[in-house]
């Protein structure tokens, strides 16, 4: 059986509309349109949903990871894009930030250290 790739997530919420502008201007500033963001071949779809509440109460069960080449670079980009930082820690394995979006969900940036 062929290992199964993910392709997309379904991001819910009560304010789509909101939370795709601000997804689009932290992640993704040259999307245009409507519909799923593409950020490097995965799609993040934004939902609205009524079956949910406003905020995320448990953000830290599924974190969404990017993996960086220049931390500092993108940290600033995400600075200028007024992301809220939860952490921002250099590990043993690398530098690790974790910030969230305006539903509380986290999200990392993540450059590995080369002799990991």
């Amino acid at each position: 059986m062929t290992t199964l790739k993910p392709g997309s997530m379904l991001l819910g919420t009560t304010r789509p509309a909101e939370l795709r502008a601000w997804y689009t201007k932290a992640l993704a500033p040259e999307s245009t349109g409507e519909g799923p963001l593409d950020l490097g071949g995965f799609l993040l779809v934004i939902d609205g949903r009524d079956d949910i509440g406003t905020k995320n109460d448990e953000p830290g069960r599924t974190i969404i990871n990017f993996h960086v080449d220049d931390f500092d670079a993108v940290e600033a980009r995400l600075n200028a894009a007024g992301v809220e930082w939860i952490s921002v820690e250099d590990r043993a394995k690398g530098k690790f930030g974790t910030f969230a979006d305006p539903d509380g969900n986290y999200l990392q940036i993540i450059e590995w250290k080369k002799d990991a």
